[in-house]
């Protein structure tokens, strides 16, 4: 009987080690089998269906939260829209939603560790061991258990670092200025789609005023054209005289179609702006302001408004002290690092006397080498905060350079305006004269065409003066950081967002040209900023 319990028991473990071989062999190849497949992917290439159901869901997506165009469609409404449904504008909210949720989660960083670990551990056989004395001699020729073949381990870790509580602060806080960075090229992007539409807005204006003219002027010339032809035909007049008359009725269409294609492309630009379908059909609304008149500020008061509300000056300042705080971590990682741990422990191994247990520590650590790189760290640290500040400052001077060209920018456009102006007036006159000469037989067609054909001319340069008067004077806001109060856009409706841009283009007019309400206004703004 000893002996077949003796052949059982190696019998058993064999198998035992062959079953665990087995296991083992099965998990090599399984493994070996799963590196194999990752290795042979292949790139799969988007289907042309696909493509094509995706892009029309998107677009359904986008024009299903877009309210459509009733009616006659204002200036202000048109930078209500492109405030709330241009796409590239709604990136720089998303962005700014991306940094406002990596501020959120870089605060947890700064809590302390708090791990929780559960195993479970096997054996084919018992862990056996043999004792000896210190002088090597063994205490037991007989091998004795320590721990059972399969038991579970469960613990419970608070671990705080010190070094790492020092560069999460720090990392928050750089989190915390990026989302003011966001913030300011949220800003910036305001700027630029503004003066877009504006611009946009009254170039799209003229083409809806001059369209239908510039369609019958098109229609007269080649109406006119073709007479001239038959009568060159005809022989009844000299031919020099004939092709000089259809020289010039040539060029008046050459001008028509060249301006008929420029306006054209401005209601498209208009609509892909205010997050319309291009082939949109808009009736705009001519704004009905004052002549555009020069800035009643100073170049002085500009520079100071400038210099503290430009977006790209505050975003410069920001990363200045995002390098400042790049300096603060170089520094903490050369400290010695200070950890605190405490563990609750339980163990289900049977051998053991205790089964739970609590454990607590201090572990200090440092880097010897961090002596020999502390100079060189410390130094280009410090370089990168100078590079920032010097970007900061060239961008400062690159920001009073704009201001005082956007001041000549401005006078300049409202001078052409007004020349521009005038000229249209002129032309208009003498259109109806020539006109009023054709009917009573006093004057020929190619008069009254070539009249006009400049007179229409004339108002397209009035229409296109005005709009770099507008993209004029939005450069000017741009570069002094004047930009409308809106708070969320998607919890604002658009006439919301429509009567807060009208207040906003109403007070930018008086700030611009009253320079003893910018003075206050630049006041209570010092005040408010120290309070």
């Amino acid at each position: 009987m000893l002996f077949l319990r003796t052949g059982l028991n190696v019998v058993n473990k064999k198998i035992l080690r062959s079953l665990s071989f087995s296991v083992v062999g099965v998990v090599f190849v399984t493994a070996l089998s799963t590196m194999v497949g990752c290795s042979s992917l292949s790139p799969e290439p988007l289907n042309l269906d696909e493509i094509q159901s995706q892009a029309q869901m998107e677009m359904v997506n986008y024009h299903n939260g877009t309210e459509p165009i009733n009616g006659p469609l204002t200036l202000e409404e048109a930078i209500a829209r492109a405030l709330k449904y241009n796409l590239d504008h709604r990136v720089k909210l998303m962005e700014q939603a991306l940094a406002t949720g990596q501020l959120e989660a870089g605060r947890y960083d700064m809590l302390p560790k708090l791990l929780t670990n559960t195993g479970y551990y096997g054996r084919d056989s018992d862990l056996t061991r043999l004792s000896s004395d210190s002088s090597g001699n063994k205490s037991s020729s007989t091998p004795f258990v320590s721990s059972d073949r399969r038991h579970s381990t469960e613990d419970l870790t608070f671990s705080w670092g010190l070094l790492d509580f020092g560069t999460s602060y720090y990392n928050a806080k750089q989190n915390s200025d990026r989302m003011l960075i966001s913030l300011e090229r949220r800003r910036k992007s305001m700027h630029i789609l503004i003066q877009n539409v504006r611009t946009t807005y009254w170039r799209a204006l003229s083409a809806q005023t001059l369209g239908n003219r510039v369609s019958v002027s098109i229609k007269e010339a080649e109406q006119a054209l073709n007479n001239s032809r038959d009568i060159l035909n005809s022989k009844v007049r000299s031919p020099g005289e004939s092709l000089r008359y259809q020289r010039n009725l040539l060029e008046n269409l050459r001008l028509l179609e060249a301006l008929q294609r420029e306006l054209s492309s401005s209601r498209i630009e208009l609509s892909s702006l205010i997050g319309a379908s291009p082939g949109t059909r808009l009736e705009l609304v001519e704004p009905n302001d004052a002549p555009p008149t020069e800035l009643g500020m100073t170049l002085e008061t500009m520079e100071i408004q400038a210099l503290s509300h430009n977006a790209d000056l505050r975003e410069a300042a920001y990363n200045v002290r995002i390098s400042a705080d790049d300096t603060r971590k170089a520094i903490l990682k050369l400290m010695p690092g200070i950890n605190l741990n405490f563990s609750r422990n339980h163990d289900s191994d049977s051998y053991l006397v205790d089964h739970e247990w609590s454990q607590a520590g201090v572990n200090v650590s440092f880097n010897l080498f961090n002596l020999l790189a502390a100079p060189s760290q410390k130094r280009a640290a410090e370089a990168g905060e100078k590079v920032a500040q010097s970007r900061r400052m060239a961008l400062q001077m690159t920001v009073l350079t704009q201001v005082h060209l956007s001041y000549h920018q401005y006078d300049d456009a409202v001078h052409q305006y007004q020349r521009a102006d005038a000229i249209a007036d002129v032309d208009t006159q003498l259109e109806n004269i020539a006109s009023a000469q054709e009917q009573s037989q006093m004057g020929n067609k190619l008069e009254h065409i070539s009249a006009n054909v400049i007179a229409i001319l004339s108002v397209a340069r009035r229409y296109q003066s005005m709009a770099k008067v507008q993209e004029a004077m939005s450069h000017v806001q741009a570069t002094l950081g004047m930009e409308p109060e809106v708070g969320s856009l998607d919890e604002m409706d658009l006439p919301a967002i429509q009567k807060t841009i009208k207040q906003s283009l109403n007070h930018w007019s008086d700030q611009l040209n009253n320079n003893s309400q910018v003075h206050m206004a630049l006041e209570v703004s010092k005040v408010g900023e120290q309070k």
